[in-house]
């Protein structure tokens, strides 16, 4: 990138469960007060911001912003599904690297309604139609199944077909998001789980998927202040982390073969992953910490794979090996990921970079992930986008 672009703050709300949240002004407003107050800058000295939200009428950015400060400057609403928080921070990005503004702000909020998520416009073309008809030719209907636990259950059922993976993996993989999750005061699942319990819960895809293999709807609101490496430095801002590549990608024709996989972003994910890697000059063997798309302990496997940090079908042993977790090869979800953490879709991206620049700062307290000097983020959104993040320390 032509201009080095530093994560000066960052903002994040405690998440929780529908109908125990303030309003989503509220929470968009509190977390941007947090970012502004941890980059040590005035509302006044942004030139710009990029407000993310999928459950919200328009111009919801403006009235959550309106709360911290009416200075007349351009405010873009963002909606790309669960990719929206951290496509909000690519255009971020984007502006101060293009030289339009020096400082922006990306902002994600959400005020869920609990149960399955569902289309708000039945009465025209969804636009997920297309996956819908690809998941059915493959799985067939299952009508007694909510329709994201298909997308994704699908998907892990492949990995499970192809190579031998047992329901067990993803039941180890959710029992860590809770562990993780025991040591952030902002998750809004910190009871610890053993695999034994993920198993015995309440059956949703015989075979396929538990319900705490699921993430949960959840409220919440988190926030970024994005500046250039020269405005940093004049300003006496902490610039030591910074955004070392970015790569936003959308879906090929492969997302609607034959692999369910592919069908919730497997492709997306390994392409912006690659560019990352490229743009970055460092490969997936030099990052210390990630924070992924768990939105179901399936997607996390394959998730896996799609990034690098283990080979094609090489998931389970990466699991039983230990190398997702402290002591292993890499410290995925520290935070606890969507699954324990929660996934307020608008702020997820966001709550993402909350982490990361927690752990490359060395403030993550007792999840800290020791000596992390390079994190990859990686933000999902089935429709279809994906948002691969490097940043680093140094």
């Amino acid at each position: 990138m032509s201009r080095k672009i530093v994560v000066a703050g960052v903002g994040m709300i405690p998440f929780t469960k529908p109908g125990a949240s303030k309003t989503y002004e509220q929470m968009g407003a509190e977390a941007v007060a947090l970012a502004l107050a941890d980059a040590r800058v005035d509302y006044r000295d942004i030139q710009s911001a990029y407000a993310g939200f999928v459950y919200g009428d328009s111009c919801s950015g403006q009235r959550a912003l309106y709360e911290v400060g009416m200075t007349g400057i351009p405010v873009i609403n963002v909606n790309n599904n669960c990719a929206t928080g951290s496509t909000a921070l690519h255009l971020a990005r984007q502006a101060i690297e293009s030289g339009e503004a020096d400082m922006v702000l990306a902002v994600g909020f959400e005020q869920m309604n609990p149960g399955a998520l569902d289309i708000n416009f039945p009465d025209r073309p969804s636009p997920f139609d297309r996956f819908d008809q690809t998941r059915e030719s493959l799985l067939g209907k299952l009508p007694e199944v909510p329709n994201a636990l298909r997308m994704f259950g699908g998907a892990g059922l492949e990995h499970m077909k192809r190579y031998g993976t047992p329901l067990e993996t993803f039941a180890r993989i959710r029992a860590k998001a809770s562990r993780h999750a025991a040591k952030n005061p902002l998750a809004i699942f910190r009871k610890e789980l053993t695999t034994e319990e993920v198993m015995a819960d309440k059956i949703m895809w015989p075979g396929v998927m538990t319900r705490l293999m699921a993430c949960p709807p959840t409220c919440g609101a988190a926030a970024a202040v994005l500046c250039s490496e020269e405005t940093a430095r004049k300003r006496g801002l902490d610039s030591r982390v910074w955004i070392a590549a970015q790569s936003l990608t959308t879906d090929r024709p492969t997302s609607f073969g034959d692999d369910m996989r592919y069908a919730v972003g497997y492709g997306m994910a390994r392409e912006a992953a690659n560019k990352v890697y490229e743009k970055a000059g460092i490969g997936p063997e030099d990052v210390d910490v990630v924070e992924l798309h768990d939105c179901f302990a399936h997607n996390e496997l394959i998730t896996y794979e799609s990034l690098g940090l283990c080979p094609e079908g090489g998931a389970q042993k990466f699991v039983n090996d230990g190398d997702n977790t402290y002591g292993g090869k890499y410290v995925t979800n520290p935070s606890g990921g969507l699954l324990s953490k929660g996934h307020p879709i608008g702020a997820t991206g966001l709550a993402q970079c909350f982490e990361l620049t927690q752990q490359l700062r060395g403030q993550a307290g007792e999840r800290q992930v020791e000596g992390a000097r390079v994190a990859l983020q990686h933000n999902l959104g089935v429709g279809g986008a994906c948002v691969v993040t490097m940043y680093r320390n140094g």
